[in-house]
């Protein structure tokens, strides 16, 4: 069993998630905070469905996801003045300063993460990863 790759996967997962889920929580956020605020900066204003495709939190959750970032003020939400059916949700100031915030605890997991591998070796194991996403139709 030490050699199965599937097992050392799993393993070094189940640590990564464990390290960046506690360091999200010091901050009182979790994971899916953290992705849907990168979202939002990275590609700008969303409604919940695109919010749910980009970040592949389900439909059913985003909601709870984005009324807990509206509540702390770190986004807001306004009906889509093209489709009043419709909600666009935006980061706020205090949102991109949470989301600092958390992409630095994020570096910091992952740097006790990842510290025993050179900056060759972390490339290399996320080039692999891509590759087995990407084959899973998960990339």
């Amino acid at each position: 069993m030490r050699t199965l790759p599937t097992r050392l996967l799993s393993l070094a997962a189940m640590h990564s998630d464990r390290r960046v889920n506690e360091g999200l929580a010091g901050a009182g956020a979790r994971k899916w905070h953290y992705a849907v605020l990168a979202t939002l900066i990275e590609d700008g204003p969303a409604s919940q469905a695109q919010l749910s495709e980009r970040t592949g939190i389900f439909r059913s959750d985003i909601v709870a996801v984005v009324n807990e970032l509206v509540e702390r003020g770190q986004a807001e939400r306004a009906p889509n003045p093209a489709d009043r059916r419709q909600n666009v949700v935006t980061v706020t100031r205090a949102g991109r300063t949470q989301f600092k915030r958390l992409d630095q605890l994020i570096a910091e997991a992952e740097e006790d993460m990842f510290g025993p591998l050179s900056a060759d070796e972390r490339a290399e194991l996320v080039r692999m990863l891509t590759v087995l996403l990407q084959h899973h139709g998960r990339g």
